[in-house]
């Protein structure tokens, strides 16, 4: 049997309309990307299958001072230790060629001593401990007093002078590399902070993605600049993928090619426009996204004169679209004052949630979106007066009824006259 035949046309039907409705962007969910820059400023980055690794070795200062501490006190101590224990043994060994070391030379010593220690290299050396302690000695100049070369053996003069020379360069190497890691740059980047989210706002009729800089010390940074570098894997029209692909971003600070004084804490702006990579990115699309922008703030120390640099990171998940950054500098009894407190703190304002592309072709967006907020700071505004007037009525209201109370204390008494009436039973009061 035949199905009937539906006498509405398939084309007007529930899936032929659903086929034709246009619809929505699906977004993916965000995979979770790992970053590039750490939040501290470390680079998360694995050197692997290094073959050629005697180009260390061609730069050992460089290599000691990137070692970590407990490996340049281990490389410290046994570069002098080493030392003292190689030339101990040629101490002993110019001993025992001088023939110091035998029994005729005890003997001598007991017959004569002040001879003795007249033709001995070293007098009182008569064992590879006294060598040692004599190595130690000469190489950190103690001069105890009780061993010392005579001018009867020219081998110990030479083995003396090598030992000096050879102790000073092992001192300047070491004492050199322990200093430049106590005086790196990187320590001063402690002090040198970074909010901890970025933000996407409104800012002189424009898009704008902004984060927040402070330097916690006194000392300033000279010549300090700002690079904003936004770092995503992209795919070229050839189809080559490049995974860390780095896109320059401008800064205000950079289009004025003027250092920053960082005497206070600054919100660093970048203009979204044409030549800006979230140009495209609307406030759904950078949810979804997974590009990382990274900021370098470099700039020399002012009481050293080394150059330090400070890094950090943002990905999509700490960038808020719709915040601003609140006010943290004050001016009390004369004085600027900085509330470190409130140094992320942001607040939510009015903002497209469309993209920066959008925003240019079609203005009407933002006028309308500036319009709402507009209007919203006026009914803030209302409601704020209309509170503070009802407070202030509440308080000339009990400051009212506290005069009533207390007044009427004052108040003179009611009087009671009684009229006496034919039966003389009832009496009336009159007030």
């Amino acid at each position: 049997m035949l199905a009937r035949k539906s006498i509405i046309p398939e084309e007007f039907g529930v899936p032929g309309l659903a086929s034709r409705m246009p619809r929505k962007p699906v977004f993916r969910d965000r995979v979770n990307k790992a970053r590039f820059i750490a939040k501290n400023g470390s680079c998360n980055l694995a050197h692997k299958n290094i073959r050629e690794q005697g180009r260390f070795l061609q730069d050992v200062f460089t290599t000691l001072v990137d070692l970590k501490w407990r490996f340049t006190l281990v490389i410290f101590t046994t570069t002098f230790v080493s030392s003292w224990l190689l030339f101990a043994m040629s101490w002993w060994l110019v001993a025992f060629a001088h023939g110091d070391l035998g029994q005729e030379r005890e003997r001598e010593l007991d017959l004569d001593p002040e001879r003795h220690n007249r033709t001995q290299c070293v007098p009182r050396d008569k064992s590879f401990t006294s060598a040692f302690l004599f190595s130690i000695e000469v190489q950190v100049t103690i001069g105890f007093g009780g061993r010392m070369i005579t001018e009867h053996c020219p081998t110990a003069i030479t083995v003396l002078i090598m030992q000096n020379i050879i102790g000073l360069i092992i001192n300047a190497v070491m004492l050199g590399c322990i200093f430049m890691k106590t005086a790196q740059s990187n320590r001063r980047a402690e002090t040198l902070i970074f909010s901890r989210h970025a933000v996407i706002a409104v800012r002189n009729n424009c898009l704008c993605f902004m984060i927040r800089i402070g330097d916690l010390r006194k000392s300033m940074i000279i010549g300090a600049t700002v690079r904003l570098q936004v770092v995503r894997k992209t795919t070229t029209p050839e189809g080559e993928v490049i995974p860390i692909h780095q896109i320059d971003v401008q800064t205000e600070t950079a289009l004025a090619s003027n250092s920053l004084f960082l005497l206070a804490p600054l919100i660093i702006c970048h203009i979204i426009d044409k030549n800006s990579p979230l140009y495209d990115l609307s406030a759904m699309e950078l949810q979804c996204s997974d590009l990382e922008v990274i900021v370098i703030l470099e700039g020399v120390v002012e009481t050293t004169g080394i150059t330090t640099q400070a890094r950090t990171s943002y990905v999509s998940d700490e960038i808020q679209w719709g915040h601003r950054f609140v006010p943290i500098v004050t001016e009390e009894e004369g004085v600027y004052s900085v509330d470190y407190s409130k140094f992320g703190n942001t607040v939510k304002v009015t903002t497209p949630r469309c993209s920066a592309r959008e925003l240019d072709e079609k203005p009407s967006i933002l006028i309308q979106t500036l319009q709402k907020s507009e209007l919203s700071h006026q009914n803030s505004l209302r409601k704020r007066n209309s509170m503070r007037r009802n407070n202030s009525m509440r308080k000339n209201a009990g400051g009212s009824g506290g005069l009533r109370r207390n007044n009427s204390g004052l108040l003179t008494p009611k009087v009671q006259f009684f009229t006496p009436t034919e039966g003389g039973q009832n009496l009336n009061a009159v007030t």
